[in-house]
């Protein structure tokens, strides 16, 4: 599987243009307490077979989580075992984000 990728900008572009995207952050609750992107929804890795209910299946799904690795071993995981195919990794995770879009965000 392919995975898809979007990067901060693109994702800071869609979202202001409004475009309909859910935002699920796979990392951990220490970690999002840190920062997060407005209306992400927190559903940590380790949780996410639990709650697959929670992911949009009838419009782009944001996965996202510090660097984008564990966001990408959410997005095969969903795509293998649940057949989700409308999810999107955020390239560089939430720490790109902060470094090419939102400087004030904090770091860790």
């Amino acid at each position: 599987m392919l995975l898809p990728e979007i990067t901060p900008t693109d994702l800071k572009n869609r979202l202001a243009a409004g475009e309909d995207i859910q935002l699920i952050d796979v990392r951990e609750p220490m970690e999002y307490e840190i920062c997060a992107l407005p209306h992400s929804i927190l559903l940590p890795l380790g949780e996410i077979n639990k709650q697959t209910a929670v992911i949009a299946t009838d419009k782009p799904v944001v996965v996202i989580c510090h660097h984008g690795f564990r966001s990408a071993q959410a997005i095969q995981f969903l795509h293998q075992r649940h057949g989700f195919s409308n999810l999107i990794n955020l390239k560089g995770g939430i720490h790109a984000w902060a470094l090419q879009v939102d400087p004030t965000m904090p770091t860790y």
